[in-house]
């Protein structure tokens, strides 16, 4: 039976909110997994996979930055954009790829702007492809 609830939150609408047995975040600094009667943490997201397992199988979501809170056998996120894995089209995520990529970077604002695109495409794309 599982024994968490998980909540994902975008600043337009609720996103999800489903039991879970297991729910695996991308943070800023690599995969983390949250189980049942976990320590409760704060963590900053980053771009990526989220993967939800439950009684109905795993659910796949792309999220793109903002916060984790788990307590309680609660998981909350609080993110930018959380779009199913099964929406995203990699022929469109690769035409946007080349398009960040070719974006100009002559200034150090120009050059984030691009190096955070790229690396919000590429993430989408690897999502896209565990998806299939």
């Amino acid at each position: 039976m599982p024994d968490l609830q998980c909540i994902v939150v975008t600043p337009e609408r609720t996103v999800c909110r489903r039991q879970a047995d297991f729910v695996v975040l991308t943070l800023y600094d690599g995969e983390y997994g949250v189980a049942p009667g976990h320590t409760p943490m704060m963590g900053r997201l980053g771009y990526g996979e989220m993967r939800i397992s439950g009684e109905g199988g795993t659910a796949r979501y792309y999220i793109e930055g903002g916060f984790t809170e788990v307590a309680d056998d609660m998981v909350t996120v609080l993110t930018n954009r959380a779009i199913p894995a099964e929406k995203l089209d990699e022929a469109v995520i690769r035409e946007q790829l080349e398009t960040a990529r070719s974006q100009p970077g002559n200034t150090p604002e120009l050059l984030g702007m691009r190096e955070i695109a790229v690396a919000q495409r590429r993430a989408q794309l690897r999502v896209a492809r565990r998806s299939r």
